[in-house]
Parts: structure tokens; C-alpha cells; sequence
């Protein structure tokens, strides 16, 4: 079977016929190249309009990458028409195969673009014997396809939070999809600063932004005004995890403080080595910390008294009922602030400030939670991790997009990959 009717079963090109299929040395190795024609009479067709004019010469040869075969890499080469376009003047033709003056087929960029989801762009760049640069122009133009390609259309939940990256706390603002069976990141954008989050409003639009439902977000206040405003009919909610995560904090701050006044006093510190038997529950204890953990609970300590005060609070999201859930938590902010634990203290005052949005958590019946929101954030840091190359901003983002953005791609019969 020759190569050519090879090829016509997996990329056949309208106006375009495959020539000839030889060896050759291509970067001082060699490779299979396939030579294309254009079919005789075809008109070439403008790159910018797609209308079809008269020749007006040809262009030196040029080699187009192709996806590898066996043991060979493999090229098209095509000398390119120039067309004559009534509108826009004299252009290099359009070809089915690739854009612009780029090296690689719209296929080996597909496939290239498949393996960097698996693989580190480093491994992948390595295993197909090209660069870096290669890879990542195969994912951007993957992404960039899948961007414009996609629908919006019936995002009613969404979550909102910032991940950390690179050093000297930069940041990235991350909004994901949160609608049960369909969730992804929907948008991407550097620092976390109000201008960051309107930037997406304006990319999302006003009418998807009414249509909101349910917004997730942690209690960073910029969100906070630019979700208010921008999202009217959504409920924003401050969930479980956010929340609970302030009193953990608060916890070891204050053993942090007390295991310091223990060595400044020449005492025993009875907390070493106890910081996860207070900030784990209790149900994920082993059988050895637990017994531990009992005989902390009778001593007289800052930490246990703020211990006791988190799986009080505990108590909070088993209530069915608003107007409950509304007198348990004033009731408890008001014995906290009574206390002497002034990392507590914050945390009630914090309660308090935020109660119409802690409150909307049983408005929305526990459904929405940013547990999904933190999956998410997860598979973003192993992206980075991953990544080996990633120096700028933009990187990042086409990466995210391209892991977690459950884009649609480009059209490719490759199937193998």
C-alpha cells in the first residue's frame, strides 16, 4: 500500500493532491517528505477573506511538520501560491494544512497538544524530538481554537478564588463552572484586585451575569464588591470550607503562642508534635491521637478552649432551618468575644461582619460548596508543577486553560493519541 493512499484516508485536502513520498535529510536527520500539489486550474484562496483569485507566482519551497511515523519524522512540502484578492491585494494562499508562517500542521499540533495533557511540556517536547517553544505554540493554538469555539451558555454556578504563583505573592484569579456534571475553569486573569475580576464580568457578559445563580467565593473583599455588583441575583456564598479553615488558623496561632511562652518559661510543652490533633476532626484521628488528644482536653490550655469553641461552632452546619442557624451563630459570636482568645475573637467579629453571606449557605440548602472550587485549585498547582518552563503569565494561563478548561478541539483524525 503506498503512503499516498495512506494519507488520503486520514488527510485528504480539497484542491490538494499528494505528489510524491520520498527520504530525505531534514535538520541533519532523516525524515519522510511528502510532497503536495495543488490541483490543476484550482484558484488559490486568501488567507485574510478565504475568496479565491489569480496566481501571482509561487513561494519557495516549505517544509510543514507532520505527526512522526514509526521511526521517521515526516513533512509536508508545499510551494505556496500567491493570490491576487480583490480586497485585500497580493497574499500568501490559504492552506488546509496549516496557517501563516508557522512550521508545524494544524494535525501534529492536535496531537502534540493531546500528549502535553499527559505529559510535562519538557517530557513531551523531548519524546517527539522538539523544543519546548514547539509544544507550547501546539497548545496555545489549541487553546485559542477552543476559546473561541466554546459555549457559555447555561453557567448558572460558579466559584471564585486566587491561587498563588511564581514568587513575591503573585496571583492568579480563578473562576470556575460549578454546575453539577459540567465543572471547568471558565476564566483566568493576574493578581486578585477588583479590576481583575471585572475583567472577566466584561468577557462573561451582563445578561450570562443575571442569569447567576449561585457565586462561591472566600471573604476577599474586592470580590466581594465586584461580585455585588455584577452578579445582583446570585446569591454569594461564604461556604464550610472557607470559613472553617479561619478557625483552624486561629487554633494554631494560638498553640504557636503558647508552645513560646512553654520554652520561655522553662516548662514541658505538653502541645510538641500536637499541632494536627487539633486541627484534625475528630472521626480522622488515629486510635493513638485520640488518646492523646483526651489528655490534653484535661488540662487548663489557650488551644483546647479554642478547640472546644471550633466543634461547638461545628454545630452551626447541622441546622435545617435559617432563623435558627441566624440565633445559634449570634449566640456563639457572643460568648466568643467574652473569652480572652483574641485570634478567636477576630474570627466571631469576622462571623459577624459576614452573617448575611455565611446565612446564604442554608438559603442555598448546603448545595454549592468550594470543596469543588479547591479540587480545582489542586490540578492547577500540580499543572505547575508539571510545567518545568513556565516564566510568564501567560504560560500559566494557557496552560490552565488548556488542563482544566475542557475546551473543544480542532478537528484531527489522529487517533492514537
Amino acid at each position: 500500500m503506498l503512503i499516498k493512499t495512506l494519507l488520503n484516508k486520514v488527510e485528504r485536502f480539497k484542491s490538494f493532491v499528494y505528489v510524491d513520498a520520498r527520504f530525505q535529510a531534514v535538520k541533519g536527520s532523516e525524515a519522510l517528505v511528502i510532497d503536495i500539489k495543488a490541483r490543476r486550474n484550482s484558484k488559490p484562496a486568501c488567507p485574510e477573506c478565504g475568496k479565491r483569485g489569480k496566481v501571482h507566482g509561487l513561494q519557495k519551497l516549505r517544509l510543514y511538520e507532520y505527526v512522526p511515523v514509526w521511526a521517521f519524522k515526516v513533512y509536508f512540502a508545499y510551494r505556496a501560491r500567491r493570490v491576487i484578492c480583490p480586497i485585500h491585494g497580493i497574499r500568501v494562499e490559504d492552506v488546509p494544512w496549516g496557517y501563516g508562517k508557522e512550521q508545524m500542521t494544524f494535525s501534529y499540533q492536535v496531537y502534540l497538544a493531546r500528549w502535553a495533557k499527559r505529559l510535562s511540556w519538557k517530557e513531551t517536547a523531548d519524546i517527539f524530538l522538539t523544543s519546548w517553544d514547539s509544544v507550547f505554540r501546539a497548545v496555545q493554538h489549541v487553546v485559542e481554537y477552543g476559546l473561541a469555539n466554546r459555549s457559555l451558555d447555561g453557567v448558572t454556578e460558579i466559584g471564585v478564588d486566587e491561587i498563588s504563583v511564581f514568587k513575591g505573592h503573585k496571583y492568579l484569579t480563578m473562576v470556575y463552572q460549578l454546575n453539577a456534571g459540567a465543572r471547568r475553569l471558565l476564566w483566568c486573569g493576574p493578581e486578585r484586585r477588583v479590576k481583575t475580576l471585572l475583567g472577566f464580568f466584561r468577557e462573561f457578559g451582563k445578561e450570562r451575569s443575571e442569569q447567576l445563580k449561585y457565586v462561591c467565593s472566600d471573604m476577599w473583599a474586592p470580590y466581594l464588591k465586584v461580585i455585588a455588583k455584577k452578579a445582583p441575583n446570585a446569591l454569594n456564598i461564604l461556604d464550610r470550607f472557607h470559613i472553617m479553615r479561619k478557625f483552624n488558623e486561629a487554633i494554631d496561632e494560638i498553640r504557636r503562642s503558647e508552645a513560646k511562652s512553654f520554652k520561655a518559661n522553662n516548662q514541658v510543652n505538653v502541645l510538641e508534635k500536637g499541632r494536627w490533633l487539633l486541627l484534625k476532626r475528630k472521626e480522622n484521628l488515629s486510635e493513638k491521637q485520640t488518646s492523646r488528644l483526651g489528655d490534653l482536653m484535661k488540662l487548663n490550655l489557650s488551644s483546647i478552649k479554642a478547640y472546644m469553641l471550633r466543634e461547638d461552632f461545628q454545630q452551626f452546619w447541622c441546622y435545617q432551618r435559617y432563623d435558627f442557624a441566624d440565633k445559634f451563630l449570634e449566640n456563639w459570636v457572643s460568648r466568643t468575644l467574652q473569652t480572652n482568645l483574641e485570634p478567636m475573637k477576630k474570627v466571631a467579629k469576622m462571623l459577624r461582619s459576614h452573617k448575611p453571606m455565611i446565612l446564604n449557605w442554608f438559603k442555598a440548602k448546603g448545595r454549592l460548596s468550594s470543596g469543588a472550587v479547591e479540587g480545582m485549585n489542586l490540578k492547577a498547582k500540580l499543572t505547575i508543577r508539571k510545567a518545568y518552563g513556565f516564566k510568564t503569565i501567560k504560560c500559566l494561563q494557557v496552560a490552565f486553560y488548556h488542563t482544566l478548561g475542557n475546551l473543544p478541539e480542532p478537528m484531527c483524525n489522529q487517533k492514537f493519541c
